[in-house]
């Protein structure tokens, strides 16, 4: 149990929503924001599955990513490594998407379908394919986000994502 700090104004409101004698202050929260079903949908959720990490933590000691070039080719050989190292999390979690494009299909047609300058190209050792017309930054953050949903540690991301 943790202990916060509130103003007054705050907890007289709090406590103005109590139903029941002896109900506390963490019940009444959890109840005005629906905290309950929300955490129950997430529960239900099946938990990523802790991704081993050993070709990503390869090509980064020895230097693989540091060899190449350019960005987009940084980017592929980071997705096609992932794609490696569990297909299945890879799977799940390239359902993410933009706010109006999709970045991962198994098929070209269904990108170019989906905008008019995506530049698809092929995941090496995968049926997967990318959108590559995106800017640095966005191919940080669709690793990033890739990368979260296969359970990847948040240091693995940060140093995976600054080495794009």
């Amino acid at each position: 149990m943790k202990t916060i700090e509130v103003d007054e104004e705050l907890y007289r409101y709090i406590a103005s929503n109590t139903r029941h004698i002896g109900e506390s202050a963490s019940d009444i929260l959890r109840r005005l924001l629906k905290l309950d079903e929300q955490l129950a949908s997430v529960r239900r959720q099946p938990a990523p599955p802790v991704a081993t990490a050993q070709g990503i933590h390869k090509i980064l000691e020895q230097g693989e990513l540091a060899r190449q070039e350019a960005a987009i080719d940084r980017f592929m050989l980071i997705l096609s490594e992932l794609y490696k190292e569990n297909p299945a999390a890879f799977a799940q979690a390239s359902d993410i998407k933009g706010r109006k494009r999709i970045y991962f299909s198994d098929s070209e047609e269904s990108l170019l379908a989906a905008g008019n300058t995506t530049k698809p190209k092929a995941i090496a050792d995968s049926p997967y394919w990318v959108i590559t017309n995106t800017n640095t930054g966005r191919k940080r953050n669709i690793v990033a986000q890739l990368m979260a949903a296969m359970g990847y540690s948040h240091g693995l991301i940060e140093q995976v994502c600054q080495s794009i």
